[in-house]
């Protein structure tokens, strides 16, 4: 079954990751405009939903990293604590590989 992309949809699932985060509705609007580009910008009539999912992943950990993993925990089905683990230390190293921090240097 397919549907037509809808901003709305992306916009009220990236809200409900939002929920009790300090993100305003201009920037759930701007990430859902962000997410709509990126997709028509492949240039295809139908996309599967799991690429829309990923087109939501970039832009949502640069607006809140707590909503991008509430989204990411549901989006790829995390299921342990190591999962969570797992992704809030990939976080870490690529938060501090943009900082040009190296471990040695924290002392």
């Amino acid at each position: 079954m397919t549907e037509p992309f809808s901003r709305d949809k992306v916009v009220a699932g990236v809200r409900r990751a939002c929920q009790g985060r300090p993100v305003g509705e201009d920037s759930l609007a701007q990430l859902g405009q962000q997410v709509e580009e990126a997709i028509r910008a492949k240039g295809v009539a139908e996309i599967p939903s799991n690429e829309v999912g990923l087109a939501i992943l970039g832009p949502l950990r640069e607006l809140d990293e707590v909503a991008y993993l509430r989204f990411a925990s549901v989006y790829r089905g995390f299921e342990s604590l190591a999962d969570f683990e797992a992704e809030i230390e990939q976080l870490k190293a690529e938060k501090d590989s943009a900082q040009g921090v190296v471990k040695g240097d924290l002392q």
